[in-house]
Parts: C-alpha cells; structure tokens; sequence
C-alpha cells in the first residue's frame, strides 16, 4: 500500500516539476543479438532525452518520438496488422 502511495506521489512531482523531454539525442538502432534497452525493443531504435537521459522508442518510418503509452499501444497494434497482412 506505502508502496503505490509513494509511487503516484513520485509521478505528481515529476509531473508538475520533472524534465520536459525537449532536446533528443540522435536515433540509435540496437542491432545483433545484445542487451537491448527496454525503448529500443518497441521499434528497435530509440533517443534519449539530453537532459535527464531517459529514454524513448523511436519510429524511423514516421520521423518521430513515441511518447506516450497511447502512441506505443497504436505502434504495437499498426505493427501487428502489418505481420498479418
């Protein structure tokens, strides 16, 4: 119970005063077999935020961060019908 209490505590705070995510660092695709961070297995490239470091899936098709779970829940299902297809 402390536990999820102290987690939307920690989100209320990052999102009224954490980092706004505004300066990128250029696309990087993980490729071969190694440890891939967790926003490149989404699309196999991701960026991450220049100040805070935190990182994000990025889709070279479409030129543009994926940022919030609504654009990668779409991703996933664009990338599904496409297999299917």
């Amino acid at each position: 119970m402390i536990d999820v209490l102290f987690g939307w505590v920690a989100r209320l705070i990052d999102f009224l005063f954490g980092c706004r995510h505004s300066r990128y660092s250029f696309p990087v695709t993980i490729r071969g077999a190694g440890r891939r961070p967790q926003a490149g297995a989404l699309t196999g490239t991701y960026v991450a935020c220049l100040d805070c470091g935190r990182e994000f899936p990025y889709d070279w098709q479409e030129m543009k961060v994926i940022t919030s779970q609504s654009e990668r829940r779409e991703y996933a299902a664009s990338l599904t019908t496409k297999q299917a297809a």
